[in-house]
């Protein structure tokens, strides 16, 4: 009787210690949590492997930084002077992107990558309309999480896999791709090309989402310049005028394609030289968001837009 008398409080103290230790053990978690599982990294595609060590050899780095906002006034306006030109190069390379040989390319391929990264997620769909191998808008996009992008143009044989983008032989008037497909289409310094306009703006209409956007730049001055006689890549060279500018607007108001902004086509240095043609000129971009119904598609998109940038912003701060 005794015995069991004083085994009961031996198992009430037992009890009670055990029960501490787990009560002290518990605040100790809370204090000094452990460690989270390392991140199990994804293998990295052969191809994809190729790509980044082109890039990098180009002078891109992996992570860059967002671009300086240095390409807003150029939406809808014309490339004004070679201070812009240099200031655009400078910008790339300051992002940690590689810059276009040519210095005034540029100047429209960041006012492109500037308006893609603030308007659509990593997840959207991106195609650059006339995109050859030395084209920078889709390697830039992929450095930034990009990875449905599509490039066509008549150059290629057939279709090219370099990393996640993919290259195909189509003439941009009449791809192949399924309607309402893409929420954002570039065309830098093509249509001048010998492309018909009214076929074109009707086959990025049919091709961008509600909501989607058209980016496209031209060879310009706001006077007529003759080029008759003078051709490149087997058809007339062409510089486009503002009263052509207005009327590709006006048409593709016809394709349901709205003008972002108004056009301010306002010339001051002939900051493009064709040596080949003797001609002298600049840039000119229009920007066109393609109209309908989108209400819920939209919102998501600009959800996701948001947490994007938010992402980016959060590596540029750590980068730094």
């Amino acid at each position: 009787m005794t015995s069991r008398l004083v085994a009961a409080p031996r198992r009430v103290v037992l009890r009670s210690r055990r029960a501490l230790r787990e009560a002290g053990s518990g605040v100790a978690r809370a204090l000094h949590p452990p460690p989270p599982p390392a991140p199990v990294e994804t293998p990295i595609p052969p191809a994809e492997v190729k790509l980044r060590e082109r890039l990098v050899w180009q002078g891109a780095r992996l992570d860059p930084a967002p671009p300086s906002g240095i390409w807003r006034p150029w939406a809808n306006a014309a490339l004004r002077t070679r201070a812009e030109s240099r200031a655009a190069r400078a910008a790339v390379v300051e992002a940690g992107l590689h810059p276009h040989d040519d210095d005034p390319k540029n100047w429209d391929s960041l006012l492109a990558l500037g308006l893609i990264l603030e308007r659509s997620p990593t997840t959207a769909r991106v195609l650059d309309a006339g995109s050859t191998q030395y084209s920078r808008l889709l390697p830039w996009l992929y450095l930034y999480g990009y990875r449905k992008l599509h490039g066509v143009d008549l150059t290629y044989e057939g279709p090219l896999e370099v990393g996640p983008i993919r290259y195909e032989r189509m003439d941009l008037t009449a791809t192949t791709f399924e309607a309402a497909s893409f929420d954002a289409i570039a065309c830098l310094s093509v249509i001048e090309h010998g492309v018909p306009v009214e076929a074109y703006l009707r086959e990025a209409s049919r091709l961008l989402r509600p909501g989607g956007l058209l980016i496209t730049s031209t060879d310009f001055w706001c006077d007529p310049i003759e080029t008759a006689g003078r051709e490149a890549y087997g058809v007339a060279a062409k510089i486009f005028s503002p009263a052509e500018i207005e009327g590709c607007v006006a048409s593709a108001a016809r394709q349901g394609l709205r003008l972002t902004s108004r056009l301010d086509l306002r010339c001051e240095e002939r900051v493009v030289h064709w040596e080949r043609l003797a001609l002298d000129f600049t840039f000119a971009t229009f920007l066109l968001e393609r109209t309908g119904p989108w209400p819920w598609s939209r919102l998501l998109r600009d959800v996701r837009r948001s947490v994007d940038q938010r992402s980016r912003a959060s590596r540029s701060t750590r980068a730094t």
